[in-house]
């Protein structure tokens, strides 16, 4: 009888103890997924290839999740997100024009600079490639050349964004300044250029994120890829808060120092591998 008695205490004993434990665990639990508060709004300027490749769109929920910041996403292109920052319109830039934002610097509009990730520029056209394009091995200037020669027709972005900076240095690589009515500036971002480029069977330059994201919608082909000038790295700038007092500098910290963080790389590393076998931006945080 007493056997049966302590047997009973030290089962109740470890019923007790794992209630305990379970309650502790669940309390846990609870906490690890109570949501951040809510801390207001970041303004983004951004190139338009950041959000039409899709990664905002894959970035930026997992930032406001983990940080309770929520981001207004303005993409316009590298040069009017420039302009921007300058007027005190935006509290961090996401962009991709080196020289340029290194005048941004040098001028006092950003505070903090970071180099995030990197992609490639590529040139495309039509798969006849009328002028012939792929015989150039590669050769941006010696392909834009064969374009110009051949006045086939291309689509310039014409909108002072980043690609349109690459493109116009190339231009001027080559030693031509393209003008004629087969150069066509579209004033547009990079997608509404693809599209307009597919309909047109044009050449065009442009990130190789966005066109592998619009590919299976396009009838256009890389005719010119892995040359050494088609290197197309980002950074991420915060804005002088001295502009306005409008520039949200806590949130514009946070948002530059999450995308450099490990979090931020490995999210930027991981796009894309899934659906193309390949990520689309190659981190490159210092």
């Amino acid at each position: 009888m007493k056997k049966a008695k302590k047997l009973v205490s030290v089962l109740l004993i470890c019923a007790v103890a794992m209630m305990l434990m379970a309650g502790c665990g669940g309390n846990k639990d609870a906490e690890e997924q109570q949501p951040v508060e809510p801390k207001g709004e970041i303004i983004l300027a951004t190139t338009t290839s950041t959000q039409d490749s899709g990664l905002l769109d894959y970035l930026l929920p997992e930032f406001e999740k983990e940080t309770g910041w929520t981001v207004k996403t303005v993409a316009v292109g590298t040069g009017k997100a420039l302009q921007m920052g300058v007027d005190g319109e935006a509290d961090v830039l996401l962009v991709h024009a080196r020289a340029s934002e290194d005048e941004f610097m040098e001028n006092g509009d950003g505070v903090t600079r970071y180099d995030v990730m990197y992609n490639d520029f590529v040139l495309v056209g039509p798969a006849e490639d009328p002028a012939g394009v792929k015989a150039c091995d590669n050769k941006v200037a010696d392909s834009m050349a064969a374009i110009a020669n051949a006045q086939a027709e291309f689509i310039s972005r014409g909108d002072d964004s980043g690609t349109h900076k690459k493109e116009l240095s190339i231009w001027k690589a080559a030693g031509i300044e393209p003008a004629g009515d087969w150069y066509i500036s579209a004033g547009a971002g990079m997608g509404d250029v693809l599209k307009m480029a597919d309909e047109k069977q044009a050449y065009t330059i442009t990130d190789r994120a966005t066109y592998l994201s619009m590919k299976d919608t396009l009838g256009l082909e890389i005719v010119c890829e892995k040359d050494a000038d088609m290197l197309n790295p980002y950074g991420v700038i915060t804005v002088n808060p001295e502009k306005n007092d409008q520039i949200n500098e806590e949130g514009a910290n946070a948002f530059a120092e999450w995308l450099v963080s490990e979090q931020g790389q490995k999210l930027i590393g991981e796009y894309g591998v899934e659906e193309y076998g390949m990520p689309l931006f190659t981190p490159d945080a210092k």
